[in-house]
């Protein structure tokens, strides 16, 4: 039987990354989106043509009630979650002084209340079936750094760190792990127009290390790490995946 790994937001960029890399580990990975969404078409191909195992979970995460009816549709068809990557986020590049409620709290709905209902149900049925899981946050480097224009986004990647540690400590007896990714910069269809305005790119690309921005495939790798048998020793982590950027001193 194959093992089932959860990807959310899975329909492009690091999700879909992430998505085609565990089905190259040998999961039978379940593409979720939201319904008014991206289709995962492409995802879903890709994997296919990797000769891995897939479908559709459509949800939109920031919805509470379409998080337990995946999540339950998932019991029933599969039995088991194995895996629950929370990778759904979104962030509107808006400036401090206009950020309206509504931007403020569709961004908490989908990056935190989502990562969580997401991971209380995942988690529940994990307990429930005796599965000694994995569950990964995709956080942000934008975690532990300011943005001019993300003073709504960035209190949603803390949080994520905060929340996996908090799931370790209640996890860990049931020999489920919980643990946060950092990436730095990586280029994604979100960050595609910042990018190309005139100087974005350079300034982030001498901001890191590696004198180069990340791709998603950069990201994928850690999370593959973080759902083998190897990593059964580490929970409660914060890993970076940044080319340095939050240790170079400019």
């Amino acid at each position: 039987m194959k093992r089932i790994a959860l990807v959310t937001g899975a329909s492009r960029g690091i999700g879909a990354a992430i998505a085609l890399r565990l089905a190259k580990d040998g999961f039978h990975v379940l593409v979720n989106y939201p319904t008014n969404g991206d289709d995962p078409i492409d995802t879903l191909a890709a994997i296919e043509a990797a000769g891995g195992s897939a479908e559709s979970a459509p949800a939109d995460v920031g919805i509470v009630e379409e998080v337990r009816a995946m999540i339950a549709n998932i019991a029933k068809s599969h039995g088991r979650i194995d895996v629950l990557v929370n990778n759904a986020g979104i962030c509107s590049f808006v400036e401090w002084d206009i950020i309206s409620e509504a931007i403020w709290d569709r961004t908490h709905d989908v990056n935190l209340k989502g990562a969580f209902f997401c991971t209380q149900a995942t988690a529940r049925l994990m307990v429930q079936t005796k599965t000694r899981g994995r569950i990964v946050c995709i956080s942000s480097i934008s975690a532990l750094k300011g943005g001019s224009v993300q003073a709504h986004y960035c209190p949603t990647k803390g949080g994520m760190i905060s929340m996996m540690a908090a799931f370790a400590v209640c996890l860990g007896r049931h020999g489920i792990t919980c643990n946060s990714v950092l990436p730095g910069t990586i280029e994604t269809p979100m960050n595609a127009d910042y990018l190309a305005a005139e100087g974005n790119r350079e300034s982030l690309e001498r901001g890191t290390c590696v004198g180069f921005l990340g791709q998603p495939d950069d990201v994928a790798g850690v999370v593959s790490y973080l759902c083998a048998a190897e990593s059964r020793y580490i929970t409660g982590a914060t890993i970076l995946a940044d080319g340095g950027e939050s240790v170079k001193h400019l």
